[in-house]
């Protein structure tokens, strides 16, 4: 079988039941939108690729890392990187969530129960 050369992370987070603050909320993760110190942020953690999907307030993530990626580690070390507290406050408008929230305690980890080839 051959060896994983990375690893997902699926979260879920929670928007406010609102339709403007949800289109507001795409729109600020546009292509081009988001802040690019937080996606360098992201980058130097080890996230290799994420994607976010919506469903009514729901939002789904997927986030593939680097092989050795350590959870609780970069996600601690992402705290401190250049604007992330300042993104994590402006976004926090969108969410069921506190402004002083960091997106480890905002993204809640998801349990895979299934998996068709593995």
């Amino acid at each position: 079988m051959k060896e994983n050369t990375y690893k997902r992370f699926c979260k879920t987070l929670q928007l406010e039941d609102d339709a403007t603050l949800i289109e507001a909320y795409k729109q600020v993760h546009a292509p081009g939108a988001v802040w690019p110190e937080i996606t360098q942020g992201m980058k130097e953690v080890g996230i290799m690729d994420m994607e976010i999907y919506i469903h009514d307030t729901r939002l789904f993530m997927i986030m593939d890392t680097v092989a050795d990626f350590d959870h609780d580690k970069a996600m601690a070390t992402l705290a401190t990187k250049p604007r992330q507290a300042e993104w994590e406050a402006y976004v926090s408008q969108f969410q069921k969530t506190s402004e002083t929230a960091t997106a480890d305690e905002k993204w809640q980890l998801m349990e895979r129960i299934f998996k068709m080839n593995g």
